[in-house]
């Protein structure tokens, strides 16, 4: 994918990783200009840009305490806008916002200063100054819904994220876990995003992440067709109602490579490199807004036969029951940018009804990695907010 970047240290070396890349890595990180660099501590180094960095100019206006985002432009992006370059850099960003980045802080390495509509050559070393910055206030209680010798469950909250981010340093599930329980081995088997609440595993051992991976990503063959050998089962509530009482969705889907974000999936069936996903639905209840019958809403159980990136969010979508709050699938995916920038209005948060999407890992399923015959059931209650927005609907 093209477009790298690295949150450095003013003084820090130039390291790069794939822009853009979430939950679902997709294969080893490049440099930009497609020659390998050398590989350390897992993120691969590009020599040009690192010699660039080492020798930049700081401008004096430029916050001794600011972090500095380092982009090389591959030729994909040649005779691009600079503001262009910057929202393809950021994924989640929206062209105001970029170019507000680039008048506070665009630069040369040789500390000229940079405009929104400048055009870049493959190669141009740019260096976004970016202020210090507070990581903004997220819930950090997550209680432990489960735990062995082997493994560890919580239930993480709506809006903390599981890794670190360009946003988020320290208020992180893996941040928390390391304080919360220093010199504890515990590896993530699988992640949720950031607004989905909900049940995250994870193993006290290698042996049992190893173990526990594989079952999520193997299957079984049944008479209806493919079966993970974990269940993994969410809860969502949906604008409108689906049309069945219980039904299985079996969409492929492909990330969305002409949206601007490159985080979105799309339907993609019969188009090469698309993902074959399913997931089955059960609808627990329906209900509509009070004083508006119209406006119909339901609690959908959700069981995913595979684990794609967004599955449950995209297939809800695309046969026109979109999950309430969904800046990304829902209404308007410039909802999203907006979110991302923190420049939702009134009327956008109406229409969204909920700060986040609707979704919450509920339930998993799976065999024990100290004994496989036995199946551990490990659940995560509706959350408050869920529950709270489905209690004000009336049957």
């Amino acid at each position: 994918m093209p477009g790298w970047d690295r949150l450095l240290a003013p003084n820090a070396r130039a390291e790069y990783q794939a822009a853009g890349e979430g939950a679902e890595g997709r294969g080893p990180a490049r440099p930009p200009n497609g020659r390998p660099g050398t590989v350390e501590n897992g993120k691969m180094r590009d020599k040009e840009a690192e010699k660039s960095v080492e020798s930049f100019v700081r401008p004096e206006v430029v916050d001794p305490a600011a972090t500095l985002t380092v982009v090389r432009v591959p030729r994909e992006w040649a005779r691009w806008r600079l503001d262009r370059v910057v929202v393809q850099t950021f994924q989640r960003m929206s062209r105001t916002r970029a170019q507000v980045v680039v008048t506070a802080g665009a630069f040369t390495p040789e500390g000229r200063k940079l405009r929104s509509n400048d055009r870049v050559r493959e190669g141009d070393v740019i260096l976004l100054w970016r202020p210090p910055f507070e990581e903004p206030e997220v819930p950090l209680e997550c209680p432990v819904i489960h735990e062995d010798d082997r493994l560890l469950a919580i239930d993480k909250p709506p809006g903390l994220p599981v890794h670190p981010t360009a946003r988020y340093h320290h208020k992180t599930v893996t941040a928390l876990l390391a304080r919360a329980r220093p010199g504890e081995l515990l590896a993530l088997c699988h992640r949720i995003d950031r607004e989905t609440s909900g049940a995250l595993l994870l193993a006290k051992d290698r042996e049992a992440e190893r173990y526990v991976k594989r079952m999520l990503e193997e299957r079984t063959e049944e008479r209806e067709g493919v079966r993970a050998k974990v269940d993994k089962t969410y809860l969502a509530i949906t604008w409108g109602v689906p049309p069945e009482q219980e039904f299985r969705v079996t969409h492929a889907l492909k990330l969305d490579d002409r949206h601007r974000f490159r985080v979105k999936m799309r339907v993609a069936d019969g188009e090469r490199d698309a993902l074959w996903a399913a997931t089955r639905f059960e609808i627990l209840g329906a209900r509509a807004r009070p004083g508006d019958p119209t406006r119909r809403y339901a609690l959908v159980r959700c069981e995913l036969e595979t684990g794609r990136q967004h599955q449950i969010r995209a297939h809800l979508a695309a046969i026109g029951t979109p999950i309430v709050g969904d800046k990304l699938y829902g209404p308007d995916d410039e909802l999203f940018a907006r979110g991302a920038d923190g420049t939702l209005t009134e009327e956008d948060q109406a229409l969204l009804e909920l700060p986040r999407h609707a979704l919450h890992a509920h339930e998993l399923v799976l065999p024990h990695p100290s004994n496989p015959r036995e199946r551990v059931t490990i659940r995560a209650p509706l959350p408050a907010d869920l529950a709270a927005f489905w209690d004000a609907l009336r049957e």
